[in-house]
């Protein structure tokens, strides 16, 4: 059996073999957008993995002359002395589960390989800046053992984590939230590294073609300069408003709404990359096509119907009756508001404060609870599992407490700055809160309040009246009906 596949517009296999994100890469090389170069390993590797509990049998051949194809296209080399080539190593599920399993950047940055990108660069800081982030991230993702100093064997030892993360505790309870079979298995793409962090022209970031929010038809996301794509991911650090990329790299900003305007184009959906811009040139590292909830949803649908992108009739098809009872979302009616940062899931939610993930698992037993945290990452995932909503000090609408409440469809509010999170306690408004006080979390306008709140009903929406509107002329129906059974009625003809 053939384990590694090329990154190539020619690859002709599903997203089930390839994996969501290199399908996703072979889509925007098709598309004539920008990848790095790379390959990918089978989710049919991962599952033999798991059977035998070793990699299988002829995939370190495949890999050697993987690498070496990379090695050629790149004119680099993995380990090398002389013009290192740096690897990215990323899970990729058939279906989506995302930050619940192993990445490991810069991979290959040996020693010798460190100081060959520090003559080459000329720059021993973001060479060094380089190799911590490998040695940080291959910890995180292999264990205790030592860092290897031979590349091939970094590579083998960091794809062997990969496919073992697909069976982490996270992943698991990740699965059983999403209804995701346990057998299916991620694949792993490899792709030689672009450097977020390579100088004051580089940086990373994640674009919405549309608000995610609200679907206004505007490019939206987050940028950091100077820093690789798990910084984004983390919610660590400040990130900066996307549109700041128009004046400080307009060449980057011109090409990324190109790019934003073709993948929407070919999915005929609201869409969001991931990229990478090194010393002013813009690369692709992932796509994804929907994903919206709720009011968002529906704008998005009943927009691209107007725009003639897709039919009233697709745009019936594509809102389901759960997301159509997520579109008039209610809003928090305070006075008094505590904190506020970016709602980054709409909704409401109450519940008695968690500092940690173990102590939300715990106290949900006894009530509803919101995890607080300074930020989420994929430990958290059985706090998050088991909070009603998540509130963050740090991060952004590409953060990882963004991304999952979003996918676990649970309010959420991200980057509440004025928020400090202790042990047992977090403070706001010059109030200290501890664990266990009962707060209300607005995830569409972002406001967090003491106690309960009084609740306004979700104001009238056009586009979801004009997709009714739609539904009743499928369906022949009453609109005096509920909103649920107008749609069904007219998905039910349809479908």
């Amino acid at each position: 059996m053939r384990w590694v596949r090329p990154l190539s517009a020619e690859v002709g296999e599903t997203a089930a073999v390839l994996g969501g994100k290199a399908h996703g890469l072979v889509v925007l090389r098709r598309l004539g957008l920008p990848v790095p170069p790379g390959f990918v390993i089978t989710t049919e590797a991962c599952r033999a993995f798991l059977r035998d509990g070793r990699l299988p049998d002829g995939l370190d051949a495949e890999l050697a002359a993987a690498i070496a194809d990379l090695e050629a296209a790149t004119n680099r080399t993995l380990g090398g002395a002389e013009r290192p080539l740096a690897v990215s190593v990323r899970s990729g599920g058939g279906v989506s589960m995302p930050g619940m399993m192993a990445t490991v950047l810069n991979l290959g940055l040996t020693a010798e390989a460190t100081a060959g990108l520090a003559a080459e660069t000329g720059d021993g800081r973001f060479a060094r800046d380089s190799r911590e982030r490998f040695q940080t991230s291959f910890a995180a993702a292999v264990g205790d053992e030592p860092v290897p100093e031979d590349a091939a064997r970094q590579l083998e030892r960091a794809v062997a984590a990969v496919f073992s993360s697909w069976d982490t505790p996270r992943a698991r309870t990740y699965r059983t939230l999403q209804d995701i079979a346990p057998d299916l298995g991620t694949a792993v793409t490899v792709q030689a590294m672009v450097f977020g962090n390579r100088d004051h022209h580089s940086g990373t970031g994640v674009a919405f073609s549309r608000n995610p929010s609200t679907g206004e038809p505007v490019p939206f996301g987050e940028v950091l300069f100077g820093r690789q794509g798990d910084d984004v991911v983390s919610g660590g650090l400040l990130t900066r408003p996307l549109h700041e990329l128009a004046g400080r790299e307009p060449t980057v900003w011109a090409h990324l709404l190109d790019a934003l305007d073709r993948v929407e184009s070919h999915y005929r959906d609201g869409c969001h990359l991931e990229f990478t811009f090194e010393a002013g040139e813009l690369w692709l590292l992932q796509v994804r096509p929907g994903r919206f909830a709720g009011a968002a949803a529906v704008r998005v649908a009943v927009d691209l119907a107007d725009e003639g992108v897709i039919s009233r009739h697709g745009a019936l098809r594509r809102i389901s009756p759960q997301q159509l009872g997520d579109a008039r979302t209610p809003r928090i009616v305070a006075a008094d508001v505590l904190a506020r940062g970016i709602g980054a899931c709409p909704g409401i939610a109450v519940g008695r404060v968690a500092t940690t993930a173990d102590n939300a698992a715990r106290m949900a037993a006894d009530g509803p609870v919101i995890l607080v945290r300074p930020q989420t990452s994929p430990l958290d995932m059985h706090g998050l599992a088991a909070a009603a909503g998540v509130l963050t000090a740090r991060g952004g609408p590409a953060s990882h407490a963004a991304v999952v409440a979003r996918s676990l469809r649970k309010p959420a509010v991200v980057g509440a700055a004025d928020l400090t999170v202790l042990e047992g306690s977090f403070q706001a408004g010059g109030h200290t809160v501890p664990e266990g006080t009962l707060i209300t979390i607005d995830g569409t306008g972002g406001e967090v309040v003491l106690g309960t709140s009084r609740i306004a009903t979700g104001a009238t929406n056009p586009h979801l009246e004009r997709l009714l509107g739609w539904a009743d002329e499928v369906s022949g129906g009453n609109p005096d009906r509920s909103e649920t059974e107008r749609l069904t009625a007219a998905r039910a003809v349809l479908l």
